[in-house]
């Protein structure tokens, strides 16, 4: 299959590195910016067995010239309006789109534009990070992929697909219940973004805090509440085990939304939190905690904005 990574970041650098590692036929598709520093310096891999250099394929949007059989969309949720742009010479009438994105808006708003049969679900699990030099930092030895059908029927092409993903250096999972587990990750997401980004801290520090274990059910509920109501088969184990896991004082968790509004960066407060809000208003679901959290980010992004004005004036 010939694959196009979108995004040379944590994500699509690591599990693309992997893929081109094993010899399948692999191009990423970089801005300007990024590309010249690959071009320059190589894809660096710092793992927990040691540092690792390659010099991958790379195009920009404009060198697009044919179909691709496979897509993996790892950019920002801010920033798939312009991927989508970018990749559309990219599609043809087999391609199958993988998005590694966080929330689900990005599920309908891939749909609508490319056709249901075109997109299916993805999620990763990994810890890891692009260092100061553009290097991709991963910090435990976990690297897992999970993909399916988002109906849950994996045929041929899926089949094809789990061929070409598997022994790749990474774990790789042809799931059955991908749409489940994508509900599962937003609740799991937005629950630790909204409790740290509100609480300004882990959530050892919450669980510690007088009313802190109860802002974080109650945040964990309300979401909850709003994925049911929006059509989540409810499985009661994983979700249970979400709680108990966002709740354990042993382990200090701390969500990528909170690290990157503590260093001043673009977060994905609509994604992760904004849209669950708009989900719950239209089932007249009340989420008192969710809304706190929404208007915080939102102030969070307004300050922001005016402080880029400010220095560019």
């Amino acid at each position: 299959m010939r694959i196009l990574i979108v995004g040379a970041g944590a994500t699509g650098g690591y599990f693309g590195a992997r893929l081109a590692q094993a010899g399948r036929d692999v191009t990423f598709l970089l801005r300007e910016r990024r590309s010249q520093q690959l071009q320059k310096n190589g894809l660096i891999l710092q793992t927990p067995q040691g540092r690792e250099t390659l010099n991958p394929v790379t195009l920009l949007a404009a060198e697009i010239s044919s179909p691709y059989d496979l897509i993996v969309l790892t950019v920002k949720g801010f920033g798939l309006q312009q991927a989508m742009e970018d990749i559309a010479p990219a599609v043809g009438p087999n391609t199958l789109i993988l998005p590694i994105l966080n929330g689900m808006r990005h599920i309908d708003l891939l749909r609508q534009r490319f056709g249901d049969r075109h997109v299916i679900g993805g999620l990763c699990k990994i810890h890891a990070t692009l260092g100061p030099e553009g290097e991709i930092v991963q910090l435990s030895p976990l690297h897992q992929l999970y993909y399916g059908a988002l109906n849950g029927d994996n045929g041929e092409k899926l089949q094809q697909l789990d061929s070409t993903l598997r022994d790749c250096g990474f774990d790789a999972f042809l799931s059955e219940a991908i749409a489940c587990e994508l509900w599962e990750k937003w609740l799991l997401l937005s629950t630790l973004g909204a409790v740290t980004c509100l609480a300004r801290g882990d959530t050892r520090q919450v669980v510690a805090s007088g009313g802190g274990q109860a802002m974080l059910t109650g945040l964990f509920n309300e979401v909850l509440s709003t994925l049911i109501a929006e059509g989540y088969q409810h499985r009661q184990a994983q979700t249970d085990g979400i709680l108990t896991w966002l709740s354990n004082p042993d382990t200090p968790l701390t969500s990528s939304m909170y690290r990157d509004l503590m260093q001043g960066y673009d977060i994905e407060a609509d994604q992760i939190i904004g849209d669950l809000v708009q989900r719950a208003q239209r089932h007249q679901l009340a989420t008192p905690l969710l809304n706190a959290a929404w208007v915080n980010l939102q102030v969070y992004l307004l300050q922001r904005q005016a402080s880029s004005q400010t220095a560019a004036s």
